[in-house]
């Protein structure tokens, strides 16, 4: 295992490398998460391929953006750093909430390289009244809100799980998230999917079956869902998580 710091576009990122000589596994992990969130999924395919987690600016060990820009069009250039500084041809792109965000939407811009997407928990296209309510929410009650954010997503958790996310969700300071809840809420995932036309699968957990999320914007996309688990299948399920993932990676090859 090669751990290792780049130069990104905002910074100092860290960057997690190993595995065989196989076609290569990049992963993109969820706000206020790190490339740790990939532990087991990077260790069942290290013997068989290489396998790539980094820190998006901000998280974990990689440094804050100067400028506050957590947009995913800047988390997309953080990838792209990583992408060029290892020399990556053609790869599959995992990325979880947030980081399923910033996979699609490198895809999009980057379709000759990407093999093929899996999405996990990809934040839905909110209608823009529901968008506005959401950031006014947090901005006027910040710790209520986010309260109740956390305190749903861990629903089914692992107690191992909800001990990991605990000690995280307070990693990401206050304004910071704040940025980080807007990029979200306000992108548009389903547009770039639509522009890519590889392998694509959509994974859900019953915390995401509201009609604006992806699987029912595009019910053509394949979609399996996890049950019984947190918004975080890949820590709370990892056997089950990394059934899918091989199953996914055996029909791009």
């Amino acid at each position: 295992m090669t751990v290792m710091s780049i130069t990104g576009p905002a910074g100092v990122l860290h960057v997690d490398d190993f595995g065989a000589d196989g076609l290569p596994v990049v992963f993109l992990h969820s706000y206020a998460g790190s490339a740790r969130h990939w532990a087991s999924q990077m260790a069942h395919l290290r013997s068989s391929r290489r396998v790539v987690a980094f820190d998006l600016r901000g998280h974990g060990a990689s440094a804050p953006p100067p400028d506050d820009d957590y947009s995913v069009d800047a988390l997309a250039e953080d990838l792209e750093a990583v992408v060029d500084s290892l020399d990556l041809q053609r790869f599959v792109l995992v990325g979880h909430s947030l980081g399923a965000s910033v996979a699609v939407a490198y895809a999009a811009a980057h379709p000759g390289q990407v093999a093929g997407v899996l999405v996990v928990g990809l934040p839905g296209k909110l209608p823009g009244e529901m968008a506005q309510k959401v950031i006014a929410a947090v901005e006027d009650d910040y710790d209520h809100a986010m309260d109740e954010h956390w305190n749903k997503l861990l629903e089914g958790a692992t107690p191992e799980v909800q001990t990991q996310i605990g000690g995280e969700k307070a990693s990401i300071p206050k304004n910071a998230s704040i940025h980080l809840i807007k990029a979200t809420v306000f992108d548009d995932p389903v547009t770039p999917l639509r522009r890519y036309s590889g392998p694509v699968l959509v994974v859900s957990t019953p915390h995401s079956d509201m009609p604006h999320d992806v699987h029912r914007l595009m019910p053509h996309l394949p979609h399996e869902v996890i049950t019984g688990t947190s918004h975080w299948p890949q820590l709370d399920k990892p056997e089950e998580f990394n059934e899918l993932l091989d199953d996914f990676l055996a029909g791009i090859e």
